[in-house]
C-alpha cells in the first residue's frame, strides 16, 4: 500500500507530552515491541540489557547540542527577535543559516544586536526560505572567541512544545552522556535514556557500543505538508561514520548478533551509507534521506527511539521499520497505558 500523510496522524494528548526529564535517565518507561510475533511489553530503559548478549552492537550518535537559541534587536526599532542558529555556512566570513521570528519583521540588510552591550552585531544577506535567513556576523575577534561569545549569549534548544522557561538542568539533561562533537541543534531523543551505570553493564556483557555522529538539523523535524510522501524533501544533514564504528558493526551482523540502531538519526545515517552485500561503510558526508514505508533497511535489525509527534519524519522512518499496523497500535498502547511523549518522553526498543 501506497502511505500518505495521513496514514501517521493520530491523536496525541497534550497532557502526554513530557515537559520534564526522569530524575534518573534509566528511570524512563520502555515498550518493547517484537516485529516477528507482535507480542508488546512494558519494561524500563534500565532493564534494556536483557535483550542483548554478547557480540550484539549498539550503535550511539554522540553529536552535542550547542546553544543554538539566541535573542536579538533589531536596529532602529529595537523589537526583539528570536535567532534559531541551524548550521555555520562559513567560519572565515562568520555566515551562518538561521530561523528568524517573527520573520515577516526581517528583511535583507536589517541588523541586529545580541547582548546588554551590543557586542555582537549581525547583517541579513539573504533569505533561505520563509522563515530562514543567512546572516553574517560582524566581530573583530579569532574565530575561537566568536564561538564562545555564540555560547555565552545561547541558551539551550528545548523544542518550544515543552510549554515552560528554561531550566538550568536542560543544559546538562538535553545531552547525551556520550555528547562530544558538537554540532546539532537538538538532541537524539533515545540517546537521553543512557545512564553510565547501563552503559557500563552493557559492556560487561559484551555488548559492544559503537559512536557515530549525525549533526541534527532542521531536516530531521521540518513539517511535512505533502499528502504524497514521496514529495516530500528532507534537508541535508551532516554525519561521520567512523571506521572503527563500521568495523564493530559489521562484525556483529555478519556474525548473525544484534545491530541497534540508537535513534532514528542513527538509522538514516546507516541506510546512507551501506556496502553492496549490506554491510555499513566507513564515510564523510551529507545526507538527505527520507525514509517512509515501504523501505528495505540493509543495516540495522534491531531499533531503540522515542514516541513521536503525529505526521512526522521520525514517526514515518519507526513505521516503515516495524510495519506500519503495528507501530500504530503499540502507540495506541502508549496512550492508553501513560506512556510519555517526545524528547523528554518514554523509549521504544524494537527486536
Amino acid at each position: 500500500m501506497k502511505m500518505k500523510l495521513s496514514h501517521f496522524l493520530y491523536d496525541l494528548p497534550k497532557e502526554q507530552i513530557a515537559q520534564e526529564p526522569e530524575i534518573f535517565r534509566d528511570d524512563s518507561r520502555l515498550m518493547v515491541v517484537h516485529r516477528d510475533s507482535g507480542k508488546i511489553e512494558h519494561r524500563h530503559f534500565r532493564d534494556l540489557g536483557d535483550y542483548f548478549t554478547e557480540g550484539d552492537c549498539l550503535v550511539l550518535n554522540n553529536t552535542k547540542v550547542f546553544p543554538a537559541r539566541m535573542w536579538g534587536n533589531k536596529e532602529k526599532t529595537g523589537a526583539l527577535i528570536e535567532v534559531f542558529l541551524l548550521r555555520e555556512l562559513n567560519s572565515e566570513s562568520r555566515l551562518w543559516d538561521v530561523l528568524v521570528d517573527p520573520a515577516r519583521k526581517i528583511r535583507i540588510g536589517n541588523k541586529l544586536y545580541f547582548g546588554d552591550d551590543d557586542s555582537l552585531v549581525a547583517e541579513v544577506i539573504d533569505n533561505t526560505t520563509s522563515r530562514g535567513r543567512t546572516l553574517r556576523f560582524l566581530y573583530d575577534g579569532s574565530y575561537e572567541a566568536f564561538r564562545a561569545k555564540l555560547n555565552e549569549m545561547g541558551e539551550t534548544p528545548i523544542p518550544k512544545y515543552i510549554e515552560r522557561p528554561l531550566q538550568a538542568e536542560d543544559e546538562e539533561r538535553f545531552q547525551s552522556i556520550f555528547a562530544s562533537v558538537e554540532g546539532a541543534v537538538a538532541a537524539p531523543d533515545a540517546s537521553l535514556h543512557f545512564s553510565k551505570n547501563l552503559l557500563k553493564r552493557l559492556e560487561i556483557n559484551g555488548v559492544e557500543l559503537a559512536e557515530m555522529t549525525m549533526h541534527l538539523g532542521l531536516g530531521t523535524f521540518r513539517q511535512v505538508e505533502v499528502e504524497d510522501l514521496s514529495k516530500h524533501k528532507m534537508d541535508s544533514e551532516q554525519y561521520w561514520i567512523y571506521p572503527e564504528t563500521a568495523a564493530k558493526v559489521n562484525k556483529a551482523k555478519f556474525s548473525n548478533k544484534r545491530v541497534c540502531a540508537v535513534g532514528t538519526a542513527v538509522m538514516r545515517t546507516m541506510e546512507s551509507s551501506t556496502t553492496t552485500e549490506g554491510g555499513l561503510k566507513a564515510y564523510e558526508g551529507w545526507t538527505s534521506k527520507f525514509i517512509f514505508p515501504p523501505y528495505n533497511f540493509r543495516v540495522a535489525n534491531c531499533m531503540i527511539t522515542n514516541f513521536h509527534e503525529p505526521q512526522s519524519t521520525l514517526l514515518m522512518l519507526t513505521s516503515a521499520f516495524a510495519g506500519h499496523d503495528l507501530i500504530m497500535k503499540a502507540y495506541d498502547t502508549a496512550i492508553k497505558e501513560g506512556y510519555r511523549f517526545l524528547c523528554y518522553g518514554d523509549a521504544l526498543l524494537i527486536l
